[in-house]
């Protein structure tokens, strides 16, 4: 037999890469990376959450009026900014400059006031929400996400509760928050 791997040409032949290229390389692997890991650095969207509304048409609520429920109202907006803040996904900003502007307009028939001052804040994102009550038994909490310059919904949230306690209604938002808004994927396009 004879011994035909000494007369076969190497398939790898040692080169000597030059310092420039190794450098030039090592320049464009970072800038790629720092190019594709921007998104994951850049600020949250920033986000105005309004006080939640209320539509009482219960019978109670015909005759003694809604003070529970105006005091839950102020509660469950504070329990969204909090979580939505906790979460790291959204800069929520302080209403507080347009807040008495917003309690006396009807943020979900106004004709996009609501979109309005969201912009005075400097906002990209806001939150109406609207609790309608029917009766102590029947209630239902709505959110909606809209984008402020196009005014786009992006996401509306809602669900229905039995029973009008405090427990409920945050029972409810803590539903609402963790298993759409701040669900993966929820109001992204699929």
């Amino acid at each position: 037999m004879t011994d035909l791997a000494r007369l076969a040409t190497p398939h790898f032949v040692r080169t000597r890469a030059s310092a420039g290229i190794t450098i030039v390389r090592a320049l464009l692997c970072f800038a790629a990376l720092l190019s594709t890991g921007s998104a994951a650095f850049a600020d949250p969207p920033k986000l105005a959450v309004f006080d939640f509304e209320l539509i009482d048409t219960s019978l109670p609520g015909e005759f003694y009026g809604s003070k529970p429920e105006e005091a839950r109202l102020d509660r469950i907006s504070e329990q969204l900014r909090k979580e939505l803040a906790d979460s790291g996904r959204f800069q929520v900003l302080d209403i507080a400059p347009v807040r008495d502007a917003a309690r006396h307009s009807n943020l979900q028939a106004c004709g996009g006031c609501d979109l309005k001052l969201a912009a005075q804040l400097g906002a990209e994102v806001e939150i109406t929400g609207l609790v309608q009550k029917v009766s102590n038994l029947i209630i239902n909490l709505n959110i909606y996400l809209r984008d402020v310059k196009t005014g786009n919904t992006i996401a509306a949230a809602s669900a229905d509760m039995r029973g009008n306690t405090d427990e409920s209604w945050s029972r409810t938002m803590d539903y609402l928050i963790r298993n759409r808004l701040l669900a993966p994927n929820y109001g992204r396009p699929e």
